[in-house]
């Protein structure tokens, strides 16, 4: 091959949005209401990013409107959650506002899934109270 020859570029995969379905929304929700239920928050740093890892994955995929916020929310509190030196203070600012935001989206929620969405945004903003004191 000649030095001075194009070299194959390989075409960009596309990003396929990936299909959850509501039995996938169901178990996620299921799991992190467990999650927090069972946890305290000051020794929940690995499992908190796994489920972080799993909101924003599931949020990515999903068309609805107004969880630009929440999406945004999760990436701050993963990058947190990953600093050891983190101060609670900050951690605790960002679950009350996922709660609050949790709860805007609960409300417009239908079906089954708008007492869930409560639940967990009461536990996110009960575990920020935790960490704020």
């Amino acid at each position: 091959m000649d030095s001075t020859a194009n070299t194959p570029q390989t075409p960009a995969t596309p990003e396929v949005p990936m299909a959850v379905s509501d039995q996938q929304n169901t178990a996620l929700l299921d799991d992190t209401l467990t999650f927090l239920t069972a946890s305290t928050p000051t020794n929940s740093g690995p499992q908190g990013i796994t489920e972080i890892e799993r909101w924003t994955a599931v949020l990515a995929a999903s068309e609805r409107p107004g969880l630009a916020k929440i999406k945004q929310e999760l990436g701050q509190l993963s990058t947190l959650l990953a600093d050891a030196k983190t101060p609670a203070h900050d951690i605790a600012e960002i679950l009350a506002s996922l709660g609050a935001e949790t709860a805007k989206v609960a409300e417009e929620a239908g079906g089954d899934y708008s007492a869930p969405l409560v639940n967990l945004s009461k536990l996110l903003i009960k575990a920020g109270n935790t960490l704020s004191r």
